[in-house]
């Protein structure tokens, strides 16, 4: 695939984004990874998705993001991108962070 699309699911603040780039890395920092060429769907569409225009805003002049490896749920590489989304975390779902180090705590909402 000469272009590949990736989906990008990570934990975030009590929430899990949905975004979809172009170039994932390995960051030199340790514990992260480095999200690059954010790639959302065309405004020509007559329905606005609310949580999708929130991480164009949130990503708009981001040139490259830096995920913390414990907040990474899943990264595939897809044909096409799909509507990016925010989706408000239940406290009946099963999604778990990984513990931090002693003497940090997890962000609270």
């Amino acid at each position: 695939m000469p272009n590949p699309i990736y989906k990008v699911i990570f934990y975030n603040q009590g929430q899990v984004y949905e975004v979809y780039a172009r170039a994932i890395y390995q960051s030199e920092m340790y514990g992260f990874i480095e999200v690059e060429e954010f790639v959302f769907g065309e405004r020509s569409q007559m329905i606005v998705d609310p949580g999708e225009e929130k991480l164009k805003g949130e990503f708009s002049k981001v040139k490259r993001s830096y995920i913390p490896l414990h907040s990474i749920i899943r990264i595939d590489e897809v044909e096409k991108e799909g509507a990016s989304k925010v989706t408000e975390i239940q406290p009946s779902d099963k999604v778990a962070q990984f513990p931090f180090p002693k003497g940090m705590t997890p962000p609270r909402d």
